[in-house]
């Protein structure tokens, strides 16, 4: 066990706005990490589980965004947990190791114990302390949370083979071309600060590999062949990869779920599984009623308080009503993502889908999705302020920002 004067730091990769694009039209108005899972931002779960670890001393965001992006949020979730939260901008890509390192004077300020490092589009339980405690057993540098999933889906993740008895990690391969293992990196890591040297090491040996390469060759010439900075240092390729089989790395195994949120569908997928966790860890903020005084909830799903639903309203399983929406009589709602200011006339139907900010769906009409999570029209996505007439019918289709819907339509991009 460590002392209790030790401190530990948590740092979250937030990326920017460069890389959500798959996640749009959703992140045309907010940064993918702050977009609500569950009634919370996506952001906000890593962030409430990093609160559990013993002696945690800070939590770093870091990406591209601008600063002025998460300068509120920052600001309410350092009151709300007591725990200071900081957003560092970085100023160009660096890679996810080479991000750490930029900024390993801040993070290493209060001289950590050790630094938990977190990627904020993952879905899953988070189990940090479980991590830390394994990681001190196995006395290595560095403890990656991994999962087993189905060999079919396993190459499209970090592959690893590790020894089923020391749990040493002895093979890491990133998105292989064959079958390696069906044991794949979930994207949480807890590290010792020798993490910090690793990274250095790497950087140096890139730096001297392109120094040679400048003064043995007249590639210094051909401003086409740049290859990539010598500061960017992917954790995968670059520290995983090479420091396997060198009792350095070692494993810890979730049973529970894991998710990676890149798609609209996939957040719609992960909030269910969020409002699920609910139920052991925050009860409190998931709704009940039975129809009489309150809507009808059945399953998993939060309202936000300032949200008006109307008593006859059926709502769920996993639905997220969010703050000021207007949930009119006679509604039907499964599985969806409703955001802020959403109305919502009566006896609609909405199924398998996210309904964007200040959007308003008309009486008797009906906006549903297939519920396929992982395909692109898999679910029905109405951009911001998107106005849906009554009796329309919208099945499978992406519908941009500011649109009037006044006819049925499916399996559409509506731009």
């Amino acid at each position: 066990m460590g002392g209790d004067d030790e401190r530990i730091v948590a740092v979250i990769m937030v990326g920017g706005p460069t890389k959500g694009t798959r996640f749009r039209p959703l992140s045309l108005n907010i940064p993918k990490p702050l977009f609500p899972l569950a009634g919370q931002p996506m952001v906000h779960h890593p962030i409430s589980a990093c609160k559990k670890i013993p002696n945690l001393d800070q939590i770093y965001l870091i990406g591209f965004y601008e600063e002025r992006e998460f300068a509120l949020y920052v600001s309410s979730i350092s009151n709300e947990l007591k725990v200071p939260v900081r957003y560092l901008k970085e100023e160009k890509p660096h890679g996810s190791a080479g991000a750490l390192y930029n900024f390993r004077d801040l993070i290493m300020e209060n001289d950590p114990s050790h630094i938990f490092l977190l990627n904020c589009d993952v879905c899953c339980s988070f189990p940090l302390p479980e991590m830390l405690e394994a990681h001190r057993t196995y006395g290595g540098m560095g403890t990656l949370l991994v999962i087993k999933v189905s060999a079919e889906s396993a190459s499209q993740f970090g592959e690893l083979v590790a020894d089923p008895v020391t749990k040493e990690l002895l093979h890491y391969t990133e998105k292989p071309e064959t079958f390696v293992s069906d044991l794949i990196n979930c994207g949480v890591y807890v590290f010792t600060p020798e993490i910090f040297t690793a990274i250095g090491d790497v950087s140096t040996q890139q730096k001297d590999r392109a120094h040679l390469k400048h003064i043995s060759s007249f590639e210094a010439l051909q401003p086409a062949m740049r290859s990539p900075p010598t500061d960017f240092v992917r954790l995968d390729q670059d520290i995983l990869s090479p420091l396997a089989g060198k009792k350095q790395l070692f494993t810890h195994e979730t049973m529970d779920f894991w998710e990676q949120i890149k798609t609209p569908g996939m957040s719609l997928k992960c909030s269910g599984l969020y409002l699920a966790q609910f139920r052991f860890t925050y009860p409190h903020l998931l709704a009940s009623g039975d129809g009489t005084k309150s809507a009808n909830i059945i399953g998993d799903v939060y309202i936000h308080p300032s949200a008006k639903v109307h008593p006859s309203a059926k709502i769920g399983p996993n639905v997220t009503v969010s703050a000021n929406a207007r949930v009119g009589a006679g509604t039907r709602l499964i599985s969806c993502i409703i955001l802020d200011d959403v109305e919502i006339k009566e006896n609609a139907v909405i199924i398998h889908s996210i309904v964007g900010w200040k959007s308003s769906i008309g009486k008797w009409s009906r906006v549903q999705g297939g519920g396929d999570y992982s395909s692109k029209l898999g679910i029905t996505i109405l951009g911001e302020g998107v106005t849906v007439e009554d009796e329309v019918v919208l099945i499978n289709c992406i519908v941009l920002p500011h649109k009037t819907m006044n006819d049925s339509v499916q399996e559409e991009i509506i731009l």
